[in-house]
């Protein structure tokens, strides 16, 4: 048989140079919604789920966190362990009839224990059968292993493909799915070509302004509570279905859980796609929407002192939340209809008129217009703002027409 050559010994130390070249990469201060909203959960001292297609960068996105919070990193992989693994080890002693039978860690424990602070990454959690899942339970919820409890310096974050696109996969049981903070990952194309070419985004811990921790608690609690005392089902609802089961629902823990994260993004100034994300993924999409609605409205101004002063009335900047303003007005007068609340509310809406987009106030205008009372006067205020109405519904029925035009041709 012929001899076959091998690699001379300098090849391959070239090969591992070109291999750190290769992975050699920076990072850089740059803004990352689903980023920031892990950063800020972590932060929170919650357990985070990382839900997304193979392949997505899920495990990288762990690894940079825990090299840039300075933590040690420590992965296991749910599917490939017992039961045992996390609910200890039993040793049998000397005599187990008095002193009894000791549950012993496992190996990974002991060293996250000794070393007091870390990031626990639980990977693959869809692969893992329903008794390991079970297991997983009080390690995710009390942070305990057999008869060790990990120090508070430890935070867990785990990561999960969906059921259709895991191997053997699992939906999670409701018990451990109502234990997370749910984030869907997913890539962007400029992030990822960016990295590629060797700069990733910044994982930073959130910035919190120690003047506004309290004022933040209260502002978590006063929406989560008022919210849930008008919606009072949503207190506790189990879907229906087995796969919504496996995701974010509501429930007391879940709504404490957000109630955390309301404060923490209120103390560190979050946009609001941040806490969406965090919100949506503590409690699901529709009582997430909803909550979240409900925050809005709290920042409103009271509609009783834009009735007061109109001609001094501050209206909302943002479009969804002065149309609400406005509408918000509209629903008082009608809840105590006089003419001169009326009148006030016409001014209110000629000043959004002159300061804002006129479709806005098409809705209340029409509303308010309703609430007239026989022997009450037209204002002058309304030829104003009927040409805004009129124009905004030619517009709408032209585009309507248009719609019904291009669904014929086709």
């Amino acid at each position: 048989m012929p001899k076959t050559s091998s690699p001379a010994p300098g090849q391959l130390a070239v090969a591992d140079d070109l291999l750190t070249l290769l992975r050699d990469s920076t990072t850089e201060p740059r803004p990352d919604t689903q980023l920031e909203a892990l950063t800020l959960a972590v932060a929170a001292d919650l357990p985070v789920l990382l839900w997304g297609e193979p392949g997505i960068g899920k495990t990288a996105a762990l690894t940079q966190l825990a090299t840039a919070l300075d933590l040690p990193l420590t992965t296991v992989i749910a599917s490939v362990h017992e039961p045992s693994d996390f609910s200890g080890l039993p040793v049998v002693g000397d005599d187990p009839a008095r002193q009894g039978v000791p549950m012993a860690p496992p190996d990974w424990a002991v060293r996250l224990v000794r070393a007091g602070r870390g990031l626990l990454f639980l990977d693959e959690l869809s692969t893992a059968p329903p008794a390991v899942q079970a297991a997983l339970l009080r390690l995710v919820l009390e942070r305990r292993i057999g008869a060790l409890r990990l120090p508070p310096g430890v935070r867990i974050v785990a990561a999960a493909n969906p059921r259709s696109s895991a191997a053997d996969g699992w939906e999670l049981s409701p018990p451990l799915a109502n234990r997370f903070v749910h984030l869907q990952w997913t890539h962007d194309h400029d992030v990822v070509v960016r990295g590629l070419g060797g700069t990733w985004p910044r994982a930073t811990l959130p910035r919190l302004d120690p003047a506004k921790l309290t004022e933040a608690v209260e502002f978590a609690r006063r929406a989560v509570c008022t919210f849930l005392t008008a919606r009072p089902t949503l207190v506790h609802r189990l879907p229906s279905g087995e796969a919504r089961r496996g995701g974010a629902w509501p429930s007391p823990r879940s709504w404490d859980m957000t109630l955390s994260l309301i404060a923490f993004a209120t103390a560190a100034g979050s946009s609001r796609e941040v806490l969406s994300l965090l919100v949506r993924g503590t409690v699901g999409d529709g009582p997430g929407l909803e909550l979240l609605a409900a925050i809005d409205r709290m920042d409103l101004p009271d509609p009783e002192v834009l009735l007061a002063d109109p001609a001094r009335a501050e209206l909302p900047e943002r479009g969804d939340r002065r149309q609400a303003s406005l509408e918000a007005v509209v629903a008082a007068v009608n809840a105590r209809p006089e003419r001169w609340r009326w009148d006030a509310a016409w001014e209110l809406l000629v000043r959004a008129l002159d300061t804002g987009a006129p479709d806005l106030v098409v809705a209340p205008a029409t509303a308010l217009a309703a609430l007239r009372r026989e022997d009450w006067d037209v204002p002058e205020a309304i030829e104003r703002l009927a040409g805004a109405v009129s124009l905004s519904r030619r517009a709408d029925e032209a585009a309507g027409r248009a719609l019904a035009t291009g669904q014929g041709a086709r």
